[in-house]
This record gives C-alpha cells, sequence and structure tokens, in this order.
C-alpha cells in the first residue's frame, strides 16, 4: 500500500487522471516563522551555514526565509548535514546532503526566490489551476513550483515511473533521493554510452506512457533529464510537468517526443517522433484496465 500524498488528490469516480490537481497552498509556512523569529539557535545555525563554503558560490539562493527551511528540514529530521553543490542552474542549486545521522545521501534542491525567472516558468503556469491568482507574486510561484514538484514525483513514483525518491519539501526547499554516490552523482543519458540503446529507448517511451496515463506530460524530456544509475533510467526534474488537460499539455509533449525520439536516433534506433507520440497517448484497452 502506497503512503497517502497530501499534496495529490485521488481521482474521483468517473474522472480520468488529470482531471484532479494539488491543492497547493503557499501561505506562511513554521519556515517563514522561524525566519521572523529568529531565535538564538536559527540565527547560530544560520551563521553556520552562510560561512559554509559550498554555500557560498551563490547567495542569490539563500534569503533568510531559505535558512529557516532548511533548519526546520533539519529539526524534522530529514538533512542532518550539507555537502557540495551537485548542479547550479538558473532557478535552482541542488547539493549532496546526509540524512538520519549521515545513514542516508540525499539531494536537496534549493529554488532561488530572488533569482528564479518568471518568464521561463510562465508557459507552464498558465492555464493551470494550481497556479490562479499567483502569476504576479513570484515568491508565491517559486514555492507552489517546490511544492508541485514535490507532488509530481509522488505521482510519478505511484505510476511506476523510476524517479527520485521525495522525501520531504519546505518552503523552496526539496528533499529527495541522491541518485549515484557521494562525490559522484549518477551520469545523464547523454553523458553514457549505451550498450543497448533499444531497450534504454523501449524503457524511456514506457515511463512517458506511464506518465501520460498518470495525467502528466513532463514537457522538457530529453537526455539531459534522464539519469542513469544501477542499470536503471530515471526521470528527473519533474518541476514543470502539467496535466494532461493543460492548455499546452499537447505541445510539450510533442516536443517531449522529439527529444527522445531525435536522441535515441543519433544512437542508431530506428525511432520515429509520431509513432513514439502515437504509443505514447495510446488509449488503454479494456483488458489491460480490468
Amino acid at each position: 500500500m502506497t503512503e497517502e500524498n497530501p499534496l495529490v488528490e485521488s481521482v474521483g469516480e468517473g474522472e480520468t487522471a488529470g482531471d484532479e490537481w494539488e491543492d497547493i497552498d503557499v501561505s506562511d509556512t513554521e519556515a517563514d516563522r522561524i525566519a521572523r523569529k529568529r531565535d538564538r539557535e536559527f540565527s547560530e545555525f544560520r551563521k553556520r551555514l552562510k560561512d559554509a563554503d559550498q554555500l557560498k558560490l551563490d547567495d542569490s539562493a539563500f534569503d533568510d526565509a531559505t535558512y529557516a527551511a532548511i533548519y526546520k528540514l533539519v529539526q524534522d529530521g530529514h538533512v542532518s548535514a550539507i555537502g557540495r553543490p551537485i548542479s547550479t542552474g538558473k532557478e535552482a542549486n541542488v547539493y549532496e546532503a546526509a540524512a538520519d545521522g549521515g545513514e542516508r545521501d540525499v539531494a536537496m534542491k534549493v529554488y532561488r526566490v530572488n533569482a528564479s525567472s518568471f518568464r521561463q516558468m510562465r508557459d507552464y503556469l498558465e492555464g493551470d489551476p494550481r497556479f490562479e491568482g499567483l502569476r504576479g507574486d513570484k515568491k508565491a510561484v517559486v514555492l507552489a513550483w517546490t511544492r508541485k514538484e514535490y507532488a509530481n514525483l509522488k505521482r510519478a513514483q505511484d505510476a511506476g515511473v523510476p524517479v527520485p525518491d521525495p522525501i520531504a519539501v519546505q518552503r523552496n526547499v526539496l528533499v529527495m533521493e541522491l541518485l549515484g554516490e557521494e562525490d559522484d552523482a549518477a551520469p545523464t543519458l547523454h553523458d553514457v554510452h549505451l550498450e543497448n540503446p533499444e531497450t534504454a529507448y523501449e524503457n524511456v517511451r514506457e515511463y512517458m506512457r506511464r506518465l501520460f496515463r498518470a495525467g502528466l506530460v513532463h514537457g522538457d524530456l530529453s537526455e539531459y533529464n534522464l539519469l542513469v544509475w544501477e542499470g536503471e533510467i530515471f526521470v528527473i526534474d519533474v518541476g514543470q510537468a502539467v496535466t494532461v488537460h493543460h492548455g499546452n499539455a499537447d505541445d510539450f509533449l510533442e516536443r517531449d517526443c522529439r527529444n527522445v525520439a531525435n536522441f535515441f536516433a543519433r544512437q542508431g534506433v530506428d525511432v520515429d517522433a509520431d509513432d513514439l507520440y502515437d504509443y505514447v497517448t495510446e488509449p488503454i484497452a479494456d483488458d489491460d484496465a480490468a
């Protein structure tokens, strides 16, 4: 039995996947209250993080409320230590971290509230009921985007798509499973030699179909958003994924199919983007749905 996800409503009778959406709350969190209160313990924690070499790489990702979000994740046991950055981007930084007193490696993704590009997010937000009323408030958009990524990871996982296990979300900070080992992050599909590209393609197209049948379109799928770890391909960066009823969902899916088809064609696989689209969107047969 899968754990109930409080961010994702179940599909009601007579509905199809994608008709439902997450009720995403962007009101003040415990992290915001901690940041305002600034007690001695939090102030000392904030100073230690600000002085950490690995976090000095980009101060724009860390405002007081972000420090408070990390502080709350530490208090709740989801993070016990923070390591080097795995990746840095325009919208978010991803860091190696430890949980359970160092017994488990995790990834901590920190979205920038001040530096996030609203324009790049806009195409994914317009028409999404989860973001109504948020378009003029960048902070609210980023906080909702972070929670949406957590919810999308949960939905993909429940659909049988290999994704990093989502662990916790607090404000603009997401903690999830680390794919790879300490100081050795899992490579992207682009960076590995595929011994059997046909099998890899069959796996990726099946994951795309499972996402679609769960009501999601990735929206930015390519060889750069697929990781290879322990012989398995994982789908990452699902923050921008939209429901199948989003106004741009079909355009996003067509682009995903082109990206995937073009990559595997370069690997020698006989693949066509239109055929991939038809496979992903093929209706569920009655005997399969039973």
